[in-house]
Formats: C-alpha cells, sequence, structure tokens
C-alpha cells in the first residue's frame, strides 16, 4: 500500500471538495505580496475571513487570528493536536476542529473559549489523508465528522449533541446540508444522507472500489447543486447521485488516480483530477466536458471565483489563475520555497527529475518535499481585495493587485 500511494502521489494526489459562492473583482495580472504571516509549521486548512480577521490553523495546534489590513496577530488559541480543517464563522463565534477529536466555539474577538466537544478520536487513515472534517453550521446545529467514525450535529450555541450517526470508517469528509438533509461520505466506501434534525438514515451509496482501494474510500467533500451531490472517492470516481434517493446519474473514471477536488460555482462543476493533471469545467446535470486544461503539477484543494477567473493551488507551492469559462491560463504566482527548491526535485520545465525514485523513496520524503516546495493544499480566498492562500512551508499569503 505504501508503494501504491508513493506512486500516486508522484503521479498526482487527494484532495477536498466544497461549495464556492465567492464573486469578486477579478486579478487579471499577476499580483503582489501584501503581507506574509510566516509559522514554524505546516497549514492544509484553509484561511476564512469574517470582517476584519483572518482565521487558520496549522500542524503545529496553534489557531490564529490575523489582522486582514496588516496580516499582525490579534490572538491565538491552542488545541492538543495539528489543525487540518477549515473552521467556520458564524455571527460573533468561530468553530473549530481542532485535530485532537474536539470540536472548539470561540469567541472570534479575542479567541475565548465558549464550549468544547470532545469526540472519540483524531486518528488518521494513512498518510494521503491530508485533511479533517471542518465543521459547519446550518440553522443553529453544526455538523462535523470524526475519526472515531461518526458524523455528529452538535447544538452550535450550547455545545451539546444532538445526534450522531456511526458508520463503519473515519468521517473526514466535510458535509453539505441542503433541503433537510445532510451529506457526507466515509472511508467504509459509503455515501450518506441523513436527516438533519433526527439523523436518520434516508439513504446510503456504495462506491465501487478498484483493485488498489477495494473499499471505494470517500475522502472527497459533497457539493450541492440542484437536485445532485457530487464528490470523488479513492476508487478513481467522481460520482453525481440524486439528493433525493442517492441513485448513481453518472460518474467520471480518471485512468491514473484520485479526482477528490470538485467546486461548484453558479451552474458548472470544476473537477481537479490531481492524479490526470488536469483541472476541467463540466455540466453537473450529465457530467459533459466544456472543457479541459492539463495542469503541471497536483491539485488537493478547491476553487475560489471572482467574476470571470477562477484561482486554484497546487501542491509544487504554486498558486494559478484561469478563465473560468475557456479555461485560458493567465498567470501563476510562485513561492519562494519553490524557487528554491526546484531543481531538487525537477527539471527547468517542472517535469520530474529521471532519478526522482532515487531521491523519494519513502511517504515520510514525500511530506518533507511537501514542506520544502511551500505546496499548495488551501483552497484561495477573495476578500477586500485581497486574495489569500496557505502554504505547506508553514506561510499565510496576502496578495494584492500590482501596482
Amino acid at each position: 500500500m505504501k508503494s501504491i500511494l508513493l506512486s500516486l502521489w508522484l503521479l498526482g494526489g487527494t484532495g477536498a471538495l466544497a461549495q464556492s459562492t465567492t464573486i469578486a473583482a477579478d486579478f487579471t495580472s499577476k499580483p503582489q505580496v501584501r503581507w506574509l504571516f510566516t509559522t514554524s509549521s505546516l497549514f492544509y486548512g484553509s484561511p476564512v475571513v469574517s470582517g476584519d480577521l483572518v482565521y487558520i490553523g496549522g500542524l503545529d495546534s496553534l489557531f490564529h487570528a490575523i489582522q486582514l489590513q496588516t496580516g499582525k496577530e490579534v490572538w491565538q488559541f491552542k488545541t492538543g493536536a495539528g489543525i487540518r480543517s477549515t473552521a467556520t464563522v458564524v455571527d460573533e463565534l468561530v468553530y473549530l476542529n481542532g485535530g485532537d477529536g474536539n470540536i472548539y466555539c470561540l469567541d472570534r474577538h479575542d479567541g475565548a473559549l465558549e464550549w468544547v466537544f470532545q469526540t472519540g478520536s483524531n486518528e488518521r487513515y494513512d498518510f494521503a489523508d491530508y485533511y479533517d472534517s471542518s465543521p459547519v453550521v446550518v440553522d443553529g446545529l453544526l455538523y462535523a465528522g470524526s475519526s472515531d467514525f461518526n458524523l455528529y450535529a452538535i447544538d452550535a450555541i450550547n455545545g451539546s449533541e444532538v445526534w450522531h450517526y456511526p458508520t463503519e470508517g473515519m468521517v473526514h469528509t466535510t458535509p453539505a446540508v441542503a433541503d433537510g438533509s445532510v451529506y457526507f461520505g466515509s472511508f467504509d466506501g459509503y455515501v450518506y444522507a441523513l436527516d438533519v434534525r433526527t439523523g436518520f438514515l434516508k439513504w446510503k451509496f456504495k462506491t465501487v472500489g478498484h483493485r488498489f482501494f477495494p473499499k471505494g474510500e470517500v475522502q472527497g467533500s459533497p457539493a450541492v447543486i440542484d437536485h445532485l451531490v457530487i464528490l470523488g472517492a479513492r476508487d478513481y470516481n467522481v460520482y453525481a447521485l440524486d439528493l433525493e434517493q442517492g441513485y448513481c446519474h453518472w460518474n467520471k473514471a480518471f485512468q491514473k488516480g484520485w479526482g477528490l477536488s470538485n467546486t461548484m460555482y453558479k451552474d458548472t462543476l470544476y473537477i481537479a483530477g490531481a492524479d490526470e493533471r488536469m483541472l476541467m469545467s463540466v455540466l453537473p446535470q450529465s457530467g459533459f466536458e466544456c472543457w479541459k486544461q492539463p495542469m503541471e503539477f497536483l491539485i488537493f484543494g478547491n476553487l475560489a471565483f471572482s467574476k470571470k477567473l477562477l484561482y486554484v493551488g497546487t501542491t509544487n507551492g504554486k498558486l494559478h489563475a484561469y478563465d473560468r469559462m475557456t479555461g485560458e491560463p493567465l498567470w501563476q504566482f510562485v513561492t519562494e520555497d519553490y524557487e528554491e527548491h526546484k531543481l531538487d526535485y525537477f527539471k527547468e520545465d517542472d517535469s520530474y527529475r529521471d532519478d526522482i525514485y532515487s531521491i523519494i523513496k519513502s511517504n515520510e520524503q514525500f511530506l518533507e518535499v511537501e514542506c520544502e516546495l511551500g505546496g499548495v493544499f488551501s483552497t484561495p480566498v477573495l476578500a477586500n481585495d485581497y486574495l489569500l492562500f496557505s502554504s505547506t512551508n508553514g506561510k499565510l499569503y496576502c496578495l494584492e493587485k500590482g501596482q
């Protein structure tokens, strides 16, 4: 299994999946750095902006609130383990999966602890299980998955459990809520639809499985559009499932591996088939490909959108901008870590060195490479004419339009 996963990274990767509703002005030319917030750890989760503050947590177990205008830290909160999820802000509260088996509710202004809810585990499935389930709050209930195989519904005000639903595998997908149901996937290979108030099972769907991943572990988070819930699994498939009954409308199979990053924007689905090294625009009702753009490297995070453009990070330390209607590339922003370490692993044209398998021989070495390159696993965020993203070099970037 280790060699299979390592080969998958050398071909591509895994990712998370979520909806995006950001509408902002286009960054039509390459942006410049406004500020950098630097830590000694790694960032896999994405930044969240609320008002004049940016929130993000890292693998050093520290959760930060940072001034959007200046990049100065306002407060920090320490959990019991590395943070691999993205926070959510509702009114005056910020909710966080602490990576330690706990869900935290904090005052968003000063970081004061309002309540903590403990689940049963904080284990990882394997080295390529990059993300924890991020909390989702809808109509006063918080939904989040756990390594203890459960999806939890928690009262968002007082932190008490409303219900939980057990599966047969870790739940690291971020749930989606729509039309009275909550949708999520589990590492047991099933996609579930539950009643939001009672946790009653409405339907479940079993993935096909693959010879390397017979369970068909569901690692991609669901996105909902119209009557469909769309997500990717480790069996090399993206599935479009009926929202009400759970049957499959269509699936898109990849030849080289996982395609877990799927993002909805308006009436279009964007699939980042990381193992295929491509980005495609798809009509969600049929799976028809509108355009397909080859990528030089792997995509794990989701996309962000402005009026006419889309933005996506790759795990070789780059942020890319494309025309969202045509897929035409516009610019790329390169982290300093990629520039420094590029030739350690790649040729000048960004293809792998001929001796790459003699350089990267283990999962541990692979993780070190991610850090050195400043890989972008986060979803970019557009806010107040700024473009933000985090990186495995321990840096949060705030970009602004060039002069």
